[in-house]
Parts: C-alpha cells; sequence; structure tokens
C-alpha cells in the first residue's frame, strides 16, 4: 500500500494528522501516533520522498563525485569503498544517504558537475581527484552549494578539505632512502594534472636538494592510477642505461603491476632496487612485502562527512569541532622491499 491519502482513509482519520504522527510533531497524542505508525508498517506504507523534499527543500541525499573507468581505478576500487564506509557512517545518524556519482572518464568533470547541481539531485557534495587548478570549487562556491573537497587545488575558494599527507610520505620516503646510500632516486606521479602529483614530487625534490642531491626529470615517471600504469613503469624504469637504484610509488595500486614487470625482468624488490609505496589490502600478497605508508580509509571518511556537515547549517551544532583543512596523516609500515642498500663510495 502506498501513499499518505490511503493509509488515512484506513484509519479513519484526517491526513494531517497520520502526517504529523509520522513525522513525529509534539501535536499528536501517543495513542494515535502508535496506531498510525503500527498501521504504517502493518500496510506497507512507503513515504512519497520526491514530494517530501519538495516540501522540505531538501533531498537528504549527499552527493561524493568519483572518476571511473579502468585507467583511473585499475580492476577494482578499495580506496573510495572504504572511504564510503566512514561517510555512511556519519551520514546515518542523520538519515542521510550517500550516492556516489560516477563521471566516466571519457567526460570532463567540470561538465558532469553542473549537469548534477541543475537536477537539485543533492544537499551536499564531496568532491574527490581535484585538480591543480579546478573550476568545479569556484562552481560551486559561486552557487553557495555546501561542498567538501578530498584534495586541496590552488583554486580556493575558502572551501573545507581534507588531504592525505604526500608531503610527510615524500620526505620520510626520501631520507630513509638517502640514509640506505641511495643517489639517483625515481618518483612516480598521476598522469592527468591531479594537484597531488604536484605536491608529492615537489616535496620529493626539496628533501633531495635538502641531501645535496638532484631529482632529475626522467627519473619522474607519470602512469595512470592502476595495475597496468605500475607494470609500465617499471619497463620504463628497467629501460633506462642507467635505471635508478630506488624508487617511490604513489599510488597503492600500482606497486602491484610494478613487481610484475620486475619479476618478468629478473628484478627482485629489496634485492636489485629499493621500493616504496602507499598500503592497499593487496600489499600482503606482495612478496617480498612492501614498505608501504597506510591510513584508515573509514576514518578518512568519517572526517569528510563531518566536516562536510559542519558547513550545513541544519547540522553544523553537531560538529563544532570537525576539522576545516586537514592535512591527513599516514604511517609507515615496514616491509622488505626497501632492504636494499647502495654502498657510498
Amino acid at each position: 500500500m502506498k501513499g499518505i491519502r490511503r493509509l488515512a482513509q484506513h484509519l479513519d482519520i484526517s491526513i494531517g494528522t497520520v502526517s504529523r504522527a509520522l513525522n513525529g510533531k509534539p501535536d499528536v497524542n501517543e495513542e494515535t501516533r502508535k496506531r498510525v505508525l503500527e498501521a504504517a508498517a502493518e500496510l506497507g506504507y512507503v513515504p512519497n520522498q520526491s514530494g517530501r523534499s519538495l516540501r522540505q527543500g531538501t533531498t537528504n541525499i549527499i552527493g561524493f563525485m568519483i572518476q571511473t573507468g579502468t585507467e583511473i581505478t585499475g580492476q577494482g576500487d578499495i580506496f573510495f569503498m572504504s572511504v564510503f564506509d566512514g561517510v555512511q557512517a556519519v551520514f546515518a545518524r542523520h538519515k542521510l544517504d550517500l550516492v556516489a556519482l560516477l563521471c566516466s572518464s571519457q567526460e570532463d568533470p567540470s561538465d558532469y558537475l553542473r549537469r548534477v547541481v541543475a537536477r537539485g539531485f543533492a544537499d551536499g557534495l564531496i568532491l574527490s581527484a581535484t585538480q591543480r587548478n579546478d573550476s568545479r570549487i569556484e562552481f560551486l562556491a559561486e552557487r553557495n552549494i555546501p561542498f567538501v573537497t578530498l584534495g586541496r587545488s590552488l583554486t580556493d575558494a575558502g572551501q573545507p578539505w581534507l588531504d592525505l599527507d604526500f608531503e610527510g610520505m615524500a620526505q620520510a620516503a626520501i631520507d630513509r632512502l638517502v640514509a640506505r646510500g641511495h643517489r639517483r632516486i625515481a618518483v612516480t606521479r598521476p598522469h592527468d594534472d591531479v594537484n597531488l602529483g604536484y605536491i608529492f614530487v615537489d616535496r620529493c625534490r626539496e628533501a633531495l636538494a635538502a641531501h645535496g642531491l638532484p631529482l632529475e626529470e626522467n627519473l619522474i615517471f607519470r602512469s595512470t592510477p592502476n595495475e597496468a600504469g605500475g607494470y609500465q613503469i617499471a619497463r620504463d624504469l628497467l629501460a633506462l642505461d642507467k635505471p635508478p637504484t630506488a624508487i617511490v610509488l604513489i599510488n597503492e595500486t600500482i606497486a602491484i603491476g610494478f613487481y610484475q614487470a620486475l619479476s618478468e625482468a629478473g628484478v627482485k624488490p629489496g634485492r636489485d632496487i629499493a621500493v616504496i609505496g602507499r598500503y592497499s589490502p593487496h600489499a600482503h600478497f606482495l612478496s617480498p612485502p612492501l614498505t608501504c605508508f597506510r591510513l584508515s580509509l573509514r576514518d578518512l571518511g568519517i572526517a569528510l562527512a563531518e566536516t562536510l556537515l559542519s558547513a550545513m547549517p541544519a547540522f553544523k551544532d553537531h560538529y563544532p569541532d570537525a576539522p576545516a583543512n586537514k592535512v591527513w596523516p599516514m604511517e609507515l609500515v615496514e616491509g622488505e622491499s626497501d632492504t636494499f642498500r647502495v654502498s657510498r663510495r
């Protein structure tokens, strides 16, 4: 049975009374409220969410925009599924629903976002894969749409953001490798204009310079953030006349393909080259175990959700201490992939 009118007819009470009882209004006595709720459950009453949203001026939906495609997510997106779990854990407290907004890798993200906003689909948004200069940020700010970004950008409209500590990862990895005698260290970055690539490479360059070492341009490898990208990086690295003795992998997925290509060439991480990467559940199955940087993706998702809600008038009082801008720390997990040392001469 659907429709508040039929429910009211069944109970022989007014539609207004049924509506107030279902919405927990205080001017309905408990006996009537109980009758309404029991009848609604018994008869399978389903509220008209579109009508409710129109009356309230809200959708109770939060959109999380990500880009899709095998060249982006590889064989499965572990990162975002874990983040989503934390985000929805917060939204569930307020009867909000999280919807993943999947922008194809073949479509312009700004065009996709304009279409979503034009439909009035969500009350707030979470943006990922922030670009060096990101027009989406200005677009949402100009329309006073609550949003938070997972990632920083040179485009700054004063919006809240959370980002991983790529500077800390770069600094710790470079210092660790230099201490083990490495002088020619390669690094990776995403293939596109995503801002994290600039942040990571710039700090790697600064960290090497502090040790009196350069970051050679031919040792900066771009790739898609997937297994195939890691495989190609290893092939290109091994094809150099003078390959580096160590490498830092920025993406959590590329280590799988990287290991595969090294294995095919008879090169072993930890014995012939030092490798440091990002943690993923797949890292457990790599041999030797990957030295990597790890974080709680679920906790990151919780923080993202609370930060967004703190910027929304209906929920901000619940989250007075939510971070407005935060660099999220990562923990170094020691494996065996970077035990290869270079003797100093």
